[in-house]
Parts: structure tokens; sequence; C-alpha cells
């Protein structure tokens, strides 16, 4: 069974506050493109490629009643998520990606073009998140509707704490940073193109097709190489790196000192590992 490394975000609708809704942000609606579309149709793919949520005016939207019946019916051994969505719902959101975290098989995630909001959220529950050169990653807090006096205002305040606490739990988790600092990146309302998600570690590569036209060789791109191929395996992420640093005997070392201190013999290694995932 798959471990995912993730924690659970649990938190419950107060029936006062009203979903953020992402149409309403100039800068998220005109970053999302809703044509971006997956250029594959495998049997064990879920499209998250809409608004989170039902939309009540067109009738669209992705709810988590859709992606559970989607799952039940992936035969696969793995499951991929293509995202493109500028968020919406933030409980339906959680509720996918609780779903997504609790599901035994290996999961990855792609970012085709904006994962924003509740949808970043949900991208957080792949054991491997994808994201495209240009594609986006966008993390703040959480928004409400509220009215009243200056009361219901410091309580309604104080009543989305809690989400923007376990929002910023499931960040920092993902990215292997304090919480504060991922706090930090919500209250700023951040923008994550794709090179600056994997580097601050909110994804773990850029899409094959990126990766693909930009190969410098060398031990990086080695170890990049060999932990996109155990993913396509199934192997969780932290059993790669376990694989990984064992190539590289056993030392607990980052990847930028992997490149600059690996030698002859773990390349070989690794590339040994390669050719037999490839065989």
């Amino acid at each position: 069974m798959t471990v995912r490394q993730t924690p659970a975000i649990e938190v419950a609708r107060p029936a006062s506050v009203q979903a953020f809704d992402p149409l309403s942000r100039p800068q998220v609606a005109d970053r999302w493109q809703s044509n971006v579309r997956a250029a594959d149709a495998d049997n064990n793919v879920i499209s998250i490629l809409d608004m989170i949520g039902e939309d009540y005016w067109s009738g669209g939207g992705v709810t988590a009643k859709r992606v559970g019946a989607a799952l039940r019916s992936i035969k696969a051994d793995t499951v991929t998520v293509d995202i493109n969505s500028p968020g919406g719902d933030f409980f339906e959101g959680v509720a996918i990606y609780n779903m997504l975290r609790q599901d035994s098989r290996p999961v990855r995630v792609r970012v085709l073009g904006l994962a924003a909001s509740a949808a970043s959220v949900i991208a957080m529950a792949g054991d491997e998140l994808a994201i495209g050169r240009a594609g986006f990653l966008m993390v703040h807090n959480a928004w409400v509707v509220a009215v009243g006096n200056r009361h219901d205002l410091r309580s309604a305040a104080a009543t989305i704490e809690p989400f923007d606490d376990a929002m910023a739990a499931v960040y920092a988790a993902k990215a292997s940073v304090e919480r504060s600092e991922a706090a930090g990146w919500m209250d700023a309302e951040t923008w994550f193109n794709g090179e600056r998600a994997v580097e601050v570690g909110l994804a773990d590569a850029l899409l094959e097709a990126d990766l693909e036209t930009k190969d410098e060789g060398g031990p990086a791109s080695a170890m990049k190489r060999v932990s996109q191929a155990l993913a396509r395996q199934g192997f969780p992420r932290a059993e790669r790196e376990r694989l990984l640093r064992e190539i590289h005997g056993g030392e607990r070392k980052a990847a930028a000192d992997v490149a600059r201190n690996a030698d002859a013999s773990w390349i070989a290694g690794a590339r040994s590992l390669l050719d037999t995932l490839k065989g």
C-alpha cells in the first residue's frame, strides 16, 4: 500500500462561510486557459480542467463525487491526474485531495496550465507532481464572504484561520519547508511558474516534454531521469529517494550536492538502473 507523505486535511464546512470564487480575481481568470487539455486519452487519467466544485450557472465544475466515481472506474495500477483549473470551492478541493491521498495506488499529478487556489491543494496529493515549464501554481489564503458588524467580521476571520493553517501544512510538507514559510507564500498570494515550483519543492519535475528539450547531462540529469523512470514504474517518492541514496553509497545528500560531488561510479550506477528499467 502506498504511504502518502502529505498530511490529511481535517476541516468542517461552517454554514456561514462561502467558497472563494476564482473568477472574481482577474489575474486568476486571465491565466487560466480553459482550452488547455491533456494530449492523451489513457484510461487511467482523471482530468480536472474546470472550476473546483459545481458551477450552478453553467452546470460545469469538477466535484468530489465525480472524481470519486472516476477513481472507482480506473482498473489500472496507477492513476494520473491532469489539472488546469483556477480553483473554486475549498471544501470540494479538500475532499478530492483526501480521496487521492487515500487511494492505495501511486498517483501522478500533471499541471498542464494552472493549478490555483483549491486546485493547488489537489495537486499536492500526488506521489509525483510534474508541471509544465510555462505552467503555474498559485497559493493564497482562504477567501470568505462575510456580512455583519465588527464582531461578526472578527468571528469570520477566526473561523477561516484553521483552513489557512491546514493548507500551509500541506504546502510545507510537500516542499519540506517550515509551515511559517508556506504561510508567507499564502499571505503574499504567490504565483510559481514551472521552474520556480520545482526549485522550491512544490513540484517534483517539469513535464517530460519540457525535460526532453533541456537535458544537460551529468549526475543531476541522470538522477532526475532515474527518479522519473522509477515514478513511472509506480515507486512512491520516499522509495525513489531511498534507492537513489543507495546508488550514491547511502549518503543523504541534496540533489545539488550530488551534482557537484558525484563520481563516475555513481553516474554509471544511475545509468545502469535506468537501462534496467527501460528494459
